[in-house]
């Protein structure tokens, strides 16, 4: 990562990484990251003062760049290990794939809208990261380079979207928030075995809808 960007606003990052580990995040790798990635770059200009605050603040085409704490949430729920190949349904600004990619993972990631995705490769790639991305449908998934480790959606589902279980590996967890338009679990898929899986219920979030065939119309 190149280091002008590392240097700017340093010291609201170092308080921010505080907050989220204050707020229970122990996985220290996710909170070296969310203190290392400059969020600033991934919001508009005019909002880049803000870009610090533990909140989420809007981006383009009516979505939202996700609250810290809830990127940092998901990613530990993730339990990523460095190398694994982790899909992301919906890019959005970038700031979880750069989260990830921080972290040592092959980041896949699907958006469905073009100019979030095209925003989204150029700051990253001008950051020095390298996920491969896809502007599409991510209520299908990714099949094409499955089976992946791990998949993250960042939008709220109305179901847990089959295709995504099943372009699990064994031992692969999917992290999708379920539920209806206003608010949604965060549910955590474990793969077991080639036709068992494990579902845990974890803290509840309000996410934008996720968009697509087998997501919201």
């Amino acid at each position: 990562m190149k280091d002008r960007h590392n240097r700017k606003y340093a010291n609201r990052r170092k308080k921010l990484a505080a907050d989220i580990r204050k707020k229970g995040i122990s996985d220290e790798r996710v909170i070296q990251a969310i203190e290392q990635i400059p969020r600033h770059l991934f919001v508009d200009s005019a909002l880049e003062k803000r870009a610090y605050e533990d909140s989420a603040l809007p981006i383009s085409c009516g979505q939202t760049i996700s609250q810290p704490y809830t990127v940092a949430a998901q990613t530990e729920h993730l339990q990523l290990q460095k190398g694994e190949k982790i899909l992301e349904i919906g890019t959005g600004s970038g700031y979880q794939a750069a989260i990830l990619c921080h972290m040592g993972a092959e980041v896949y990631s699907v958006e469905r809208h073009e100019p979030l995705y095209l925003s989204a490769r150029k700051v990253l790639k001008d950051l020095g990261f390298r996920p491969h991305l896809k502007c599409g449908d991510g209520t299908l998934g990714w099949s094409a380079y499955a089976p992946y480790d791990g998949i993250v959606v960042t939008a709220g589902a109305p179901v847990v979207p089959e295709d995504l279980i099943q372009q699990l590996s064994v031992g692969g967890r999917l992290i999708v928030p379920v539920g209806d338009q206003k608010v949604q679990t965060m549910t955590r898929i474990t793969r077991v075995s080639e036709d068992e899986y494990k579902q845990e219920q974890l803290k509840q979030y309000k996410f934008v809808p996720l968009i697509g065939e087998k997501g919201w119309d």
